[in-house]
């Protein structure tokens, strides 16, 4: 690991980025992404420009993300904690030219970039919360589960802990998935993709917010056989049940909706997981669980309507007096 010096964020006005070089993985490179140098394999931690809180929070996007959500560093500054995020390897400032984004082989190796940000940041901070989205709140479940007394607390929004779907695709899915992988770790799988989730967010469309299609793409980038089973195994560690120790809020819409055709109602469920699912494996993640489901939020809950986004404000600043104070 070698870390690289703070400069300013070339995506967020009053940020700063640093990146670290996951140096000593030339050979799974040359074997993935064949046109990237191992010096080119990063992961970006980024941060407000001033620290002045005794308490900090790291966030972890989802697939197809990064970090953009900048209302969201206000609500956990007002709260009295520093923000930073993580840019994991090959997504969002972390991605080059060349690489698969989003490609993993086991989500495990995603602890060599979370244990040096969370060590960073624990330097600085007497007490460290970790926040995830989707995929990486299954990430971040995993972590504090491998990692008993490091966080604070954990808040998951809308994470990605359990596979939607009927019996029987919870049944094949996983066999038929597992067999191709192990033929072609590679293989893109021809996964559905409508378009309706980017349409809900987008500004140019029927959405209010604004990112860079580069790094949060539509349609998504490709999903790969490998990185699916990756994530199954992950599925597979919760549903037996983890031992997270430290109080958990996690946050889901109430409905989810999965229609071909667009409609206007869309814009207030959640078309990415089925939430029922979500919910049901709330109580796998640890002892101390507080599950909250709010009423019109879309998958990424804090690019909800405002309405939406105040009551997660409200319930994440309820939550965390009560329990983390």
């Amino acid at each position: 690991m070698v870390w690289l010096p703070w400069h300013d964020d070339e995506l967020l006005a009053g940020y700063e980025a640093r990146e670290m070089q996951l140096v000593g993985l030339t050979r799974h490179l040359e074997e993935i992404d064949p046109e990237v140098g191992d010096d080119e394999l990063v992961a970006t931690l980024v941060r407000r420009n001033k620290r002045h809180h005794s308490r900090a929070v790291l966030y972890i996007h989802g697939w197809n993300d990064y970090f953009f959500q900048t209302h969201v560093a206000d609500w956990w500054d007002a709260l009295g904690y520093d923000f930073y995020a993580l840019d994991l390897r090959r997504y969002g400032r972390s991605l080059r030219a060349g690489m698969m984004g989003g490609y993993i082989e086991d989500l495990s190796e995603y602890d060599l970039e979370i244990d040096a940000a969370m060590e960073r940041v624990a330097r600085h901070h007497e007490k460290v919360v970790l926040y995830a989205h989707s995929t990486g709140g299954l990430v971040a479940s995993l972590w504090a589960d491998r990692h008993p007394g490091a966080l604070g607390g954990l808040v998951l929004n809308s994470p990605w802990i359990d596979l939607q779907g009927s019996a029987l695709i919870h049944a094949l899915m996983p066999r038929i998935v597992r067999s191709v992988a192990t033929r072609a770790a590679t293989f893109i799988l021809p996964l559905p993709d409508n378009g309706f989730y980017a349409r809900t967010l987008d500004s140019l469309r029927d959405g209010t917010w604004t990112f860079d299609p580069e790094l949060k793409r539509n349609p998504s980038q490709p999903a790969r056989s490998a990185w699916l089973t990756a994530v199954m195994a992950g599925h597979d560690r919760v549903s037996a049940g983890l031992e997270i120790d430290c109080p958990i809020l996690m946050v889901t819409s109430t409905r989810s909706d999965f229609r071909r055709r667009w409609s206007d109602e869309l814009l207030g469920v959640d078309s990415v997981l089925d939430v029922s699912r979500l919910a049901a494996k709330a109580h796998r993640l640890g002892r101390h669980v507080t599950l909250v489901r709010l009423e019109g939020a879309i998958h990424d809950i804090v690019l909800s309507t405002r309405l939406v986004r105040d009551r997660f404000a409200d319930e994440l600043r309820r939550w965390e007096s009560a329990y983390l104070r």
